[in-house]
């Protein structure tokens, strides 16, 4: 694989894009990062640099998210669904600049095999922080425009790669409240046989409230996590 030749130029652009990616671009120029998370990265500057891709399709069921389920002998974050993503390298470039679009794609195309040249980038969300793991993740958002096969590229990093239908997401059955032995709380997703959790879910969550697409759901049903979790 050649990294650079798939992901040099990278550009932010919202021309032609879905009329109904509209309520998310206005949700992406407009959210503030407490309006995310209250985990904000360190005033000090610690923290990895780190960028993941929240790509929408267009599905047989309409909009749909790319999602990838982490291998279970990882040591951090295993057999989580999660979005393609990781740390940044040093030629991905400027953390500050253009350096976590670079890596959202380079690391989407490394673990799901994904086309880059098909991806239009729109969007990118503010910094957040991953406490338990010292990430400071950037969510660059995309459209796949011109969708490309995708799977497993490494058995050891990644279980499987799949889309939930933006449909199945917003469904009330199939949302829930995840309760950790730590005492943490957060939205959960029960799709695809799969539980959607933890930062992800946080990032899912907030997108579908500030695009106004979310749909009353009960906060109260509750699906417990063990400490391996």
């Amino acid at each position: 694989m050649t990294r650079a030749s798939h992901t040099e130029g990278v550009t932010l652009s919202k021309e032609g894009l879905p009329g109904w990616l509209d309520p998310v671009v206005h949700a992406v120029e407009t959210v503030e990062p407490l309006q995310l998370s209250r985990f904000l990265p360190p005033k000090n500057g610690a923290g990895r640099q780190s960028a993941v891709l929240v790509l929408f399709g267009e599905g047989e069921r309409g909009p749909e998210l790319l999602l990838m389920e982490r291998a279970s002998s990882l040591r951090s974050h295993a057999g989580q669904p999660s979005f393609p993503g990781g740390a940044l390298d040093p030629e991905d470039g400027d953390p500050k600049g253009d350096g976590p679009l670079r890596a959202a794609l380079r690391e989407a195309e490394e673990e799901t095999g994904l086309d880059p040249r098909g991806v239009q980038l729109f969007g990118v969300l503010p910094k957040l922080y991953i406490p338990v793991s010292g990430f400071v993740v950037t969510p660059v958002l995309g459209w796949w425009r011109e969708p490309s096969p995708v799977g497993v590229v490494d058995p050891n990093e990644t279980a499987r790669v799949f889309t939930v239908p933006v449909a199945d997401l917003t469904d009330p059955d199939n949302r829930a409240t995840t309760v950790h032995p730590s005492g943490y709380r957060g939205p959960a997703f029960l799709v695809e046989s799969a539980l959607v959790w933890g930062f992800t879910a946080g990032i899912i969550d907030r997108l579908l409230y500030f695009a106004g697409w979310e749909r009353p759901w009960d906060r109260e049903k509750q699906v417990p996590l063990d400490w391996r979790a």
